[in-house]
């Protein structure tokens, strides 16, 4: 195995072992992204959880640790405007992190397949220098191959984050309008 991947490193070019660096930074970056992001949003959906349950089992306000609470604080009113503005700044606080694995999603192919293009092309050009035999050709396809393999394979984890953390993210402003729904229906 050791020395399958020291030859691999000396035949690779340099610019798809570059990119093999770059998607291997990519995907520690996703990972670190999706598992903050996860467990952040998880706590504050128990959190909002609680106070939805809390308001329909006929409480008056919302429980103090939840996100509408500071809005709801900064005015002796409770508004419709108010309840919507704590709204989109939950929103907005609850899908960070999203465009950073939508980005990766969508650019790690590509990175992977540029990858594999530089590989191919240093390999047509050892054909072109030497007797250019049959297993040299499949020899430097195979290893081409592996910068769009490592492209795919980071792609499909920030897609599968991406939307684990998007439904998240829904559930948790769903509750939210939930609870200023109910506050909004005491009031009348």
């Amino acid at each position: 195995m050791t020395n399958g991947l020291i030859d691999f490193y000396l035949k690779s070019h340099p610019v798809t072992l570059g990119v093999l660096a770059l998607l291997s930074i990519y995907f520690l970056i996703l990972n670190w992204v999706f598992i903050y992001r996860y467990f952040a949003l998880s706590s504050w959906l128990s959190r909002e959880s609680n106070s939805l349950e809390n308001l329909l089992m006929g409480s008056s306000s919302v429980n103090e640790d939840a996100f509408l609470n500071s809005f709801i604080k900064t005015s002796s009113n409770i508004t419709k405007e108010i309840l919507a503005l704590g709204m989109l700044a939950a929103t907005k606080e609850a899908t960070k992190g999203l465009s950073i694995l939508s980005v990766f999603s969508s650019t790690t192919p590509f990175i992977g397949l540029f990858g594999t293009v530089v590989s191919i092309l240093d390999t047509f050009t050892h054909i072109g220098q030497t007797s250019g035999s049959m297993s040299v050709i499949a020899s430097g396809v195979s290893d081409a191959l592996i910068a769009t393999a490592a492209g795919i394979f980071v792609a499909i984890f920030a897609y599968t984050y991406h939307q684990i953390l998007k439904r998240k993210s829904f559930e948790l402003v769903s509750f939210m309008q939930m609870q200023s729904d109910a506050i909004l229906a005491r009031k009348v």
